[in-house]
């Protein structure tokens, strides 16, 4: 019966699959958490705060977060060029999800 049900499941098609597609990886949960907790940020300013990761990837996961709609790029038309991020609406309805593990993570951390 429970065996039948599990043959048929497709773990693919669940909202957590979808959810966890979105924030997976090694830093987008964390520049989501950062854009929480300051707001409006700068790329160089989110650079500082992760400390080791590259331009490149850094730059990929922004557009991955802006293409899934969970942040906002706006640009200034300025010299030099000036670029700033922030939660959409739709990021923003992640953050207690994205808190309750923060939560979780320090009252179980050994």
């Amino acid at each position: 019966m429970i065996s039948d049900y599990i043959e048929k499941a497709n773990f693919e098609d669940t909202g957590f699959a979808y959810t966890l597609s979105l924030i997976s990886g090694k830093h987008k949960m964390v520049i989501l958490y950062c854009l929480m907790e300051f707001g409006v940020v700068r790329f160089n300013e989110l650079k500082r705060y992760l400390k080791t990761v590259a331009d490149k990837t850094l730059s990929a996961n922004l557009k991955e977060l802006e293409r899934d709609q969970l942040i906002v790029r706006r640009e200034y038309p300025q010299i030099p060029p000036k670029v700033e991020y922030s939660l959409s609406e739709r990021g923003k309805s992640l953050m207690n999800i994205l808190d309750q593990l923060c939560v979780w993570g320090e009252e179980n951390r050994l």
